[in-house]
């Protein structure tokens, strides 16, 4: 039996796709052994969303060769497919392959064993139209599933180097997706998350289908599905169609994740941003008519090259005045080869730093604000496993469909479960929920003493 483990760095597609790759080493008799212990094949899923992720990814490789010097090193994803050669110098690095042809993967180990001879597998990924097939039918988290449902982007922003790294925008086949959801449904999950890329770009390569229509599709033909969820939606994605079809579905949840990246015009022309405040601040107003307990999530770029201080205050204020619920904010991070790197009026680290903390305080406070509209109300929430912060305490953490995480008595059998908390404490980075009821899938609902 050949044991192969896995190290995944960076976001949400690649945690799926690494998911995707053991499906190919499970079918071919591999057993999965933890990262830290000794295995024949060591795979690492890598990031170069900045050149942080890059480091961190020469660091995993380098421990992967330590552990077993003997084992078969392979390495995928985006910094391998940006950057393969640095990759190949690394002394013990086997196989590269980039963000496509993983399922070549098996077939380079066997090559490799028998030649004894790196293998670059790294091809143009520019030139790929094709959405790659890559299966998940279950995963090793059992309460959430991601089902990727695009791959790539064509935005060019100037801070990303994330096209180069993907290529452009490729959706998959509509009849896989809704295939695969069902398939999650049947395996137990009752929250899907819709992840991809570039997740709203959904349907632009295609003709007569977008992403409001795959959500309609979903809702339909998936049996049992109790939550959708989009990980991430561009503003200017947010047509009247999909805001229509969130507000009619019983199964698109109140939570949505619009990254802003700066609230101010000229720091958005600056990265290429394909929107304005003013575009930005009119669907958020038609979103919130359609949802009016919406929650919005965003991820804001602080310290970007020449942002002022009226810059930085014009997204402080915009934030404010549109109540987000929780934001994600970054310092601008130079990635090398984008052309922000290059640009004049790189901000200074004690800025960043200083304006970055103002932003997470803002944050905070309309976290708080967000989650205590639903003081005392009953939520449904699906506990995920006991709270981190005191195993022992019989308390368990799960999130509701508006992305509040609660904090409430439960047990090993509600895990994946949906249930009715009622919020008796509102509060951020949590709420705290007393125990209602299971909700069962035939609708009928029991008392739990």
């Amino acid at each position: 039996m050949s044991l192969v483990a896995f190290h995944t760095l960076g976001c949400k597609v690649n945690h799926y796709e690494t998911e995707a790759i053991w499906q190919l080493f499970k079918q071919n008799g591999y057993e999965r052994v933890d990262f830290e212990s000794t295995a024949d094949v060591y795979v690492i899923n890598t990031c170069t969303v900045t050149n942080t992720g890059d480091k961190k990814s020469r660091q995993v490789i380098r421990r992967a060769i330590r552990k077993n010097p003997d084992a078969v090193i392979c390495v995928t994803g985006c910094y391998a497919q940006t950057s393969p050669a640095e990759i190949m110098a690394i002394p013990g690095v086997d196989i590269v392959v980039g963000t496509q042809d993983r399922v070549k993967m098996l077939d380079y180990i066997e090559q490799y064993k028998q030649e004894r001879q790196p293998i670059n597998g790294v091809k143009n990924i520019m030139k790929n139209r094709v959405y790659e097939e890559l299966d998940v039918p279950a995963f090793t988290d059992r309460t959430r599933a991601s089902l990727k449902i695009q791959e790539g982007c064509n935005n060019f922003c100037t801070f990303c180097i994330i096209p180069w790294a993907r290529g452009l925008m490729r959706s998959r086949d509509p009849q896989e997706v809704v295939r695969q959801a069902q398939q999650l449904v049947d395996a137990g999950y009752k929250e899907i998350v819709l992840t991809g890329i570039h997740t709203g770009g959904y349907g632009e390569d295609m003709k007569d289908y977008n992403l409001a229509a795959l959500l309609r599709d979903l809702e339909a033909n998936v049996t049992g599905l109790k939550r959708l969820r989009i990980s991430s939606i561009e503003a200017s994605q947010l047509t009247d169609e999909v805001i229509d079809v969130i507000d009619k579905s019983n199964i698109v949840v109140r939570h949505l994740h619009i990254p802003l990246q700066s609230g101010s015009n000229t720091v958005l022309k600056r990265m290429r941003r394909k929107y304005t405040m003013e575009f930005f601040a009119e669907r958020l107003e038609l979103l919130k008519k359609a949802l009016p307990d919406l929650a919005v999530t965003s991820d804001v770029i602080v310290g970007f090259p020449g942002e002022t201080e009226e810059e930085f205050m014009e997204t402080y204020e915009f934030i404010k005045k549109h109540q987000f619920s929780e934001l994600h904010v970054f310092p601008y991070s130079m990635r090398t080869g984008t052309p922000a790197a290059r640009m004049k009026d790189q901000i200074a680290e004690p800025v960043k730093n200083e304006r970055v903390h103002r932003l997470i305080a803002l944050s905070d406070q309309l976290a708080k604000e967000y989650a205590s509209r639903f003081e005392n109300e009953v939520l449904e929430v699906i506990p995920e496993e006991p709270f981190k912060e005191n195993p022992e305490s019989g308390l368990y953490e799960g999130y509701t469909d508006n992305y509040l995480k609660v904090v409430f008595p439960a047990n090993e059998e509600m895990v994946g479960k949906l249930v009715k908390v009622k919020i008796t404490k509102a509060g951020y980075p949590y709420c705290e929920g007393k125990f209602v009821r299971v909700l069962h899938s035939d609708s009928s609902a029991s008392m739990v003493g």
